[in-house]
């Protein structure tokens, strides 16, 4: 649970009040709670590198499994189970045609946050 150290005291960063010694952060910069949890659970979506590769295919088209399995070289098991995961967190759509499923990503967005990582780690 974001918020939650590990010896379960709440997370400081999370407090309404400020630290002591620290200033207050200006209103703009506070987000509530609950944002900040979705933002944590659509990161930890994001955070399997299979699942940074399907993003990174579907940013260039809609896919279906077959076609993530092969560009991928993973198993159809494999590459379900994340689509599972990343459409729960309702970073991919699906659409039936046919026997088959299309995924798409959900918005433009998503796919920015894995591309400026996977950019960063490429330039250390």
């Amino acid at each position: 649970m974001v918020g939650v150290t590990a010896d379960a005291r709440p997370d400081p960063a999370l407090d309404d009040e400020h630290s002591p010694g620290r200033p207050a952060p200006a209103p703009a910069a506070r987000r509530p709670r609950a944002t900040l949890v979705a933002a944590g659970e659509l990161l930890r979506a994001l955070s399997a590198p299979v699942r940074i590769a399907i993003v990174l295919q579907l940013r260039d088209s809609e896919r279906c499994v077959h076609e993530l399995v092969d560009a991928l070289g993973v198993t159809q098991p494999l590459i379900s189970q994340h689509l599972r995961v990343l459409k729960s967190a309702g970073v991919v759509d699906g659409e039936r045609h046919g026997r088959e499923v299309v995924y798409r990503l959900v918005d433009e967005h998503l796919s920015n946050i894995v591309v400026d990582a996977v950019t960063h780690v490429e330039e250390e």
